[in-house]
């Protein structure tokens, strides 16, 4: 099968923003950030602090050191045993092998004040260098120099895949989706809270994703960059991950260099929580977590009412399901907002939609809401009787099979039945919650490990519509686009999202040059149709950016005013762009 004959790839799949004004301020490698960092250091005894992010590799920093360092101190020495941690967080972990409660705290929650003692003392009696390293470090000595050593949460979890373990704990061996959920409801959390106070304290950010590569700014320069990065459109840098499901058009369109894995599923190309971006000092490139980017600048990137409502969290998500020549997603439900706070201790739900940005020219077709008359004792006495194995479940007597073509959009409310078809690749646009999906019934699959994939049926049927049937999902999941305004060449249309969702879109279908004000909140862009766009700033506060086909791109708050115009092989032709926004 071949998609959009005769396009030729331009996806950038490797988004880098160039920073200037400091380009005597990053380093590569670790024998110059060795010498930028102990030149700094020229007591009889220095202290030098690298305080990092779980999934850091603190031996790689120890070895490059090695040379310096008289004394060296592990921060783990300062916590309570794994035993004990793990029994502090046992209602926090859960034995749920997907689902936790989110830990609200610090890490220091889990320092044992004897050891600490015992640590400092050692530090007070040190002779010549030390060097304190792990997390949460700065408990120990706030230092003569402090690194923050960061790390993606992507790349934490490729990590987990080859072995890493979660944050003191023996669990190599524990399934990925155990550590992952350790990692989501309790490192990654405390990691990020951690971030702040480093962020304002540190005299050098460390890059640590790629292994032996790191990247290091001045504070100077990391402060600055981020406000470059701020006042201009950007992207964040996607990754792909393959699935059970999963097709091939991301291969082909998106030209995926990596032909050799059985299908791309995923694309998470705008999210915060995971993405990261990338900054280009004098050609160092150093790539800086999505969330530390929320955490250090939170109003200008989400605007003020945004940062009023949902704090330093980036609230919109954007991300690739390819199904082509692949499979059905998992009929599935998202909780509802009630059911997160109280059973996930977490601020907002997963409310999403379905775009397609494409489909097989043979007839394609979703899931979207239960059928008129079905009660919650029958579904789930078929669920049950399905998972047992002792039947198939018949997703048609129960859910909505309808069809669908390009470019239309379906909305999909937390408590919704979904799933979309096998041809299909969808721009799923929800709010930015990642795993909360109580999958219902997977059509008698295993997953890519060989395990049973966790079904989650007692979750789901508790918060499934039940009173929510065709007429509704016709009416309020599937309406058609409305005008909103139009003009010679363009017109601009409300595409979604249904009225108890928080994020609107709109859809510009556009061959001349528009204006769009953001009223001092985000915008999250994506090309959905037509090679290429040029943005632009009215007063000149940022250069022209240009965005090609299925990219994604932020529009931060401190931008009150961009405009859109087709350029390149679009120039003059019609293009469509998806701006999706939370709405008040």
């Amino acid at each position: 099968m071949t998609y959009l004959k005769g396009f030729e790839s331009n996806y950038n799949k490797y988004p880098v923003t160039k920073i200037s004004g400091y380009d005597q301020q990053a380093f590569k490698g670790y024998e110059s950030i060795v010498h930028e960092v102990t030149k700094q250091l020229t007591n009889d005894k220095n202290i030098l602090v690298v305080d990092c992010t779980v999934g850091v590799n603190n031996e790689e920093i120890i070895a490059a050191f090695a040379n310096w360092s008289d004394v060296v101190i592990d921060a783990i020495d300062i916590y309570y045993d794994y035993e004990t941690m793990n029994k502090m967080l046992r209602k926090n972990v859960t034995d749920d092998r997907v689902f936790g409660v989110a830990y609200h705290g610090k890490w220091f929650d889990f320092v044992d004040l004897e050891k600490l003692d015992k640590v400092k003392k050692d530090v007070a009696e040190a002779i010549g260098n030390v060097l304190i390293i792990g997390v949460g470090a700065t408990y120990i000595h706030d230092g003569d120099v402090l690194v923050f050593a960061d790390m993606t949460i992507w790349e934490i979890q490729m990590r987990y895949r080859d072995g890493l373990d979660n944050f003191n704990c023996h669990n190599f061996d524990d399934e990925t989706t155990r550590k992952f959920k350790r990692g989501y409801f309790v490192d990654w959390r405390l990691s990020n809270f951690h971030k702040d106070g480093l962020m304002k304290e540190m005299n050098y950010y460390l890059d640590t994703v790629i292994p032996n590569e790191p990247k290091m700014v001045s504070k100077e320069a990391f402060d600055g960059g981020l406000l470059q990065l701020l006042n201009q459109p950007f992207s964040l840098e996607p990754f792909f991950d393959a699935g059970l499901w999963g097709g091939q058009w991301m291969k082909e369109v998106l030209d995926i260099e990596d032909k050799e894995k059985i299908n791309y599923a995923w694309s998470y190309n705008l999210l915060f929580p995971e993405n990261c971006v990338a900054l280009d000092f004098n050609d160092i490139k150093v790539s800086i977590p999505g969330y530390t980017v929320c955490r250090k600048y939170p109003k200008e990137l989400i605007g003020e009412r945004g940062y009023a409502r949902f704090g330093a969290e980036y609230p919109i998500r954007y991300d690739y399901l390819d199904t082509m020549e692949g499979g059905n997603l998992s009929l599935q439900v998202h909780p509802t907002n009630q059911y997160f706070h109280e059973n996930f201790a977490l601020p907002f739900t997963q409310d999403e939609s379905y775009y397609f940005l494409d489909c097989a020219e043979e007839e394609t077709y979703m899931y979207l809401g239960i059928k008129d008359g079905v009660t919650r004792e029958d579904m789930e006495s078929a669920l049950l009787a399905a998972n047992r194995g002792e039947a198939i479940f018949d997703a048609e007597k129960y859910a909505n099979k309808i069809p669908v073509k390009k470019h239309e959009h379906y909305h999909i409310p937390s408590g919704t039945v979904h799933c979309s078809g096998a041809d299909t690749m969808v721009l799923e646009i929800s709010s930015a919650p990642c795993i909360f999906t109580f999958k219902l019934w997977d059509w008698g699959r295993v997953g890519m490990d060989g395990k049973p994939r966790p079904i989650h049926i007692e979750r789901g049927v508790e918060v499934i519509k039940w009173d929510k049937g065709e007429k509704w999902m016709r009416e309020t999941c599937a309406f058609k686009p409305i005008l909103i305004e139009e003009g010679e060449g363009w017109k601009e249309e409300k595409t979604g999202l249904h009225d108890l969702e928080f994020i609107e879109t709109r859809r510009v279908w556009t061959s001349v040059k528009t204006t769009h004000k953001t009223n001092g909140e985000t915008h999250a862009l994506n090309l959905v149709e037509g090679r290429e766009a040029l943005i632009e700033s009215p007063s000149g506060q940022f250069k022209p950016f240009t965005i090609h086909f299925a990219e994604s791109v932020v529009i931060p708050a401190l931008i009150k005013e961009y405009t859109i115009t087709p350029c390149g092989d679009s120039f003059g032709k019609e293009i469509g762009i998806i701006k999706g926004y939370v709405r008040y």
